[in-house]
């Protein structure tokens, strides 16, 4: 039995080869034709795109290709920062689907909704270069669930072939196409072990970068981890512009 608890880049190893194993693993936006057995690896990235890099170097290591979504309006990261642009490219070179990770802010009518992903997924393909063929929505209702929008030639990670969307708690085992998810640091909905592929033909399976390290930190080592990589970052960002950061530098990294 894995331990599926200590969300370490060695049970992400141990994951990925059991899925290698188990079925049809598919990527959203590239593979468009109905198929009976799948398993999609999704990532959504909500605080950092050099956390989901380290993630897909371990995928590509083992010869796994996913699905990695980002959000064009975020106030921890900027996906366009010469850095996050270069992430991004390498990590679609290295064959991962970028994808569209979008926040709704409040928007409920299925026009207003349609028109921001399309606005988004433009602004995205303009600024990267790429085509954009997958979206997410972050954190959607139910309601928006239940509007199961579909685009032409773009996949909605939510729509009815690729998720089975659930009206109460009851249905969650009664499902075409079973979604688990390690949200809150903890697994939801099921947890990906061998039971769950033979049990399930069709699963989506959810992780987001920003819990998953070397080492495996439980929630609030992972945080604080996460917050010092942060700072970093900052820091660094400053020392590039600033001159006169250099005086102060020191003094900071100590407190």
């Amino acid at each position: 039995m894995i331990d599926l608890d200590k969300m370490s880049y060695g049970l992400y190893r141990q994951i990925l080869l059991m899925i290698k194993s188990c079925g049809t693993q598919i990527v959203l936006g590239r593979d468009m034709q109905k198929r009976n057995e799948f398993i999609i690896i999704r990532h959504d990235v909500e605080f950092s795109p050099e956390r989901a890099y380290q993630l897909s170097l371990v995928e590509t290591e083992q010869g796994v290709c996913s699905n990695y979504f980002f959000q064009v309006t975020n106030n921890t990261y900027n996906i366009f920062s010469k850095r996050n642009m270069k992430y991004v490219k390498e990590m679609q070179r290295n064959g991962h689907e970028i994808g569209l990770h979008i926040q709704l802010n409040g928007l409920t009518g299925e026009d207003d909704i349609i028109e921001a992903i399309r606005r988004e997924l433009n602004v995205m393909e303009t600024m990267l270069g790429m085509k954009i063929r997958a979206f997410s929505i972050h954190r959607p209702t139910p309601d928006v669930l239940r509007k199961n929008i579909k685009f032409d030639h773009v996949v909605n990670a939510y729509q009815d072939d690729y998720f089975t969307f659930a009206e109460n708690e009851a249905d969650l085992n009664n499902v075409e196409v079973k979604y688990i998810s390690d949200a809150r640091h903890q697994w939801n909905y099921g947890r990906p072990d061998e039971r769950l592929f033979d049990q399930y033909k069709k699963v989506q399976v959810l992780m987001h970068p920003y819990s998953w390290t070397e080492n495996g930190y439980d929630n609030l080592n992972n945080f604080e981890s996460m917050i010092r990589e942060k700072n970093n970052e900052l820091i660094e960002s400053i020392d590039q512009e600033c001159r006169h950061f250099k005086e102060v530098k020191e003094i900071l990294q100590r407190t």
